[in-house]
C-alpha cells in the first residue's frame, strides 16, 4: 500500500517536471534576456536620481529604447541612406583590425536568420562516413568555385541544447535535401532529435 502511493506520488512529480521544466525554462531565458538588455541599456539611470543621489532604475525603459534605436536605424537605412553609402560605411568598418572580424561575423550571423538573404532556409541530410552516419545540417553556400572547390558546398550543423554549430565542406553527392522546414528542421537538431517531427 505505501510502495503504491509512493509509486503513484513519484509518477505525478515526473508528469509535473515534464510540464513545468520546459515552460519554466523558456519563461527564465526570456525574462533573463529581457532584464539584462534592460537593464543594460536603462537610460534612466543614466540620467535620473533620486534624492540620496542613487540612480533611478525605471523598469522597460531599456527595451523601449532598443525598440526605438532599432525602428529610428530602419527607418533611416531604408529611406534616407543610399546602398553606395551603406557600402561605404561597411568597407570603412571592414578596415579596422581585429573589429572587423567581429563585426562581419555578427552581421552575416544577424542577416542569416532575419535579412532578405537567409541562410538557414535550406535542411539537409549529410552522409558522414561509410557506415551510414548522417547529420542533418543546413545549406548555406552552393558554389564554391572561388575555393576551387566545384563540387563542393558548405554545410552548418548546429549542435543540440546550444547555439553554437560547425561549419563542414562537403562534397554535393552527400549531400541531400530533407522534406521538412527550416524551422522543423532546426527544432529537432537543437532538441537532440526529441521535436520537430
Amino acid at each position: 500500500m505505501i510502495s503504491k502511493i509512493f509509486r503513484g506520488f513519484v509518477n505525478y512529480i515526473i508528469r509535473g517536471t515534464l510540464v513545468i521544466v520546459p515552460l519554466a525554462g523558456a519563461i527564465f531565458l526570456i525574462v533573463w534576456i529581457v532584464s539584462s538588455i534592460d537593464s543594460a541599456l536603462n537610460l534612466a539611470t543614466f540620467l535620473f536620481e533620486d534624492e540620496a543621489g542613487r540612480p533611478i532604475y525605471v523598469p522597460g525603459l531599456g527595451i523601449l529604447t532598443v525598440l526605438f534605436v532599432l525602428f529610428l536605424t530602419g527607418i533611416i537605412f531604408t529611406n534616407l541612406v543610399s546602398d553606395p553609402i551603406v557600402k561605404w560605411f561597411s568597407f570603412q568598418l571592414n578596415r579596422i583590425p581585429l573589429f572587423n572580424t567581429l563585426y562581419s561575423s555578427i552581421k552575416d550571423f544577424t542577416e542569416a536568420f532575419v535579412g532578405d538573404a537567409k541562410k538557414f532556409n535550406e535542411p539537409v541530410l549529410v552522409e558522414v562516413n561509410d557506415m551510414g552516419l548522417k547529420k542533418i545540417g543546413f545549406l548555406t553556400q552552393h558554389d564554391l568555385t572561388k575555393l576551387g572547390l566545384e563540387d563542393d558546398v558548405i554545410v552548418y550543423f548546429p549542435y543540440s541544447y546550444s547555439f553554437a554549430g560547425q561549419v563542414v565542406i562537403v562534397h554535393k553527392d552527400k549531400v541531400k535535401k530533407l522534406n521538412m522546414s527550416a524551422t522543423d528542421a532546426m527544432k529537432l537538431v537543437v532538441s537532440g532529435g526529441v521535436s520537430g517531427l
